[in-house]
């Protein structure tokens, strides 16, 4: 969400797209936000940490189908660590200390 969001802006002011992209924009923006406090952790870093990792990966899906670039080797190497980083982050195992 936050990505077509920000796109949606990008578009209107460097593919002087209409105005009217602005709306969906506003919406994604907004729902993402809305989304992001649902995440189900108990500290906020955790959740962003979940975020960036998707972030990360959904940002290349999103240019390879929003935009045609296919993500190379180096891409999807870098994308899958940061969601093993995320997923270390999020799931490990903790004795008692955070």
């Amino acid at each position: 969400m936050e990505i077509a969001g920000c796109f949606a802006f990008w578009a209107w002011l460097r593919l002087d797209k209409s105005p009217l992209w602005l709306i969906p924009g506003m919406v994604a923006l907004a729902l993402f936000a809305y989304l992001l406090t649902l995440v189900d952790s108990p500290l906020a870093g955790r959740a962003y940490a979940a975020y960036g990792g998707i972030y990360i990966a959904a940002a290349l899906i999103w240019g390879w189908v929003a935009e045609g670039q296919r993500p190379d080797s180096w891409d999807v190497t870098g994308a899958a660590i940061c969601l093993v980083g995320m997923a270390v982050i999020l799931f490990g195992h903790r004795g008692g200390a955070a």
